[in-house]
């Protein structure tokens, strides 16, 4: 059954409601939507009615949003991208439909980019959008088809297909070495340590692999593997670095192993994707393709 129009306001009061929010001041919002502020006013005066709920706030000429209107316009936000996206997506590729991917900075540019040209020539009618994001989120709020995802395959709502597993090298600056002199695993614990946001066990697991359980392992924690590599180039602690990515600093001298060789990490790199877009036929092609691609002794490109 169709919605009542009532619950089917016009896009024009919803973008007014958005703006509102999203810019503070009905002023920017007319600004941006190239209306008159007595314009946004009435769109939203007309939503009020239409869904018969106090959503405008008015002092004076100042106008704001009730709580609820607030989080009302969250969720209106998340439907307008929606509804953008698949405007763009159809304006783009009519034919062969698009596929707009969520990937992690470092592993979609160093693994995932160079083997895309395989499958724009296998699959040229499919359009790939893809994105950066460093965390989960909620597919139903941001328009992505699917993600890059790195840990364990329960991303609520989704169904996923592994991809690779990582490998780990302890490193830090060469004068960081020098100083501490670690002899054994357990000295890397009186060194500063750094900590990359989206592995939490990555330190503990290291200590564990190599005899050293149940330590308490403190540090500094880092949101991207680019900016931990320059902590560690600058001395600033001892960082678990992926193998393909520590090996050229390890190759001139910039870094050296702080301890032992590579150790395998929790976790692994998955396709993860809504359980309703399983079926989508951009997606179909493009998870049949990724699933030739994934062999672990197939090693990343450097």
């Amino acid at each position: 059954m169709p919605p009542a129009r009532r619950f089917l306001p016009s896009t024009t009061a919803l973008r007014a409601l958005e703006a509102l929010d999203r810019l503070g001041s009905a002023t920017a919002a007319a600004e941006e939507l190239n209306l008159s502020q007595s314009a946004v006013s009435r769109q939203l005066q007309t939503l009020e009615s239409q869904l018969g709920v106090e959503m405008i706030i008015r002092e004076g000429r100042r106008i704001w949003l009730t709580p609820e209107a607030r989080d009302y316009a969250a969720e209106v936000r998340g439907a307008l991208q929606k509804i953008s996206q698949a405007s763009m997506k159809l304006a783009v590729n009519p034919a062969g439909g698009s596929l707009d991917l969520a990937i992690l900075p470092t592993f979609g540019m160093r693994w995932l980019v160079p083997r895309l040209a395989d499958f724009a020539r296998r699959h040229p009618e499919v359009t790939i959008n893809l994105s950066t994001r460093l965390k989960p989120f909620n597919f139903a709020t941001e328009a992505f088809d699917a993600a890059i995802h790195f840990g364990q395959a329960d991303w609520p709502g989704t169904q996923a297909m592994r991809l690779k597993s990582e490998s780990v090298v302890a490193v830090c600056a060469p004068e960081l070495r020098r100083d501490y002199s670690p002899g054994e695993p357990k000295d890397l614990l009186r060194l500063p340590l750094l900590h990359i946001e989206t592995r939490p066990e990555a330190w503990p697991a290291w200590f564990a692999a190599h005899g050293i359980e149940g330590v308490q392992v403190t540090g500094t924690i880092y949101d991207q593997f680019s900016t931990i590599t320059q902590a560690a180039l600058h001395g600033l602690g001892v960082a678990l670095l992926p193998d393909y990515l520590a090996e050229q600093d390890l190759a001139t001298g910039r870094l050296v192993r702080a301890w032992g060789g590579a150790t395998q990490t929790p976790g692994a790199y998955h396709l993860v994707w809504p359980v309703e877009k399983s079926r989508d036929p951009a997606l179909a092609k493009f998870r049949d393709w990724l699933a030739t691609q994934t062999e672990d002794e197939d090693p990343l490109p450097r």
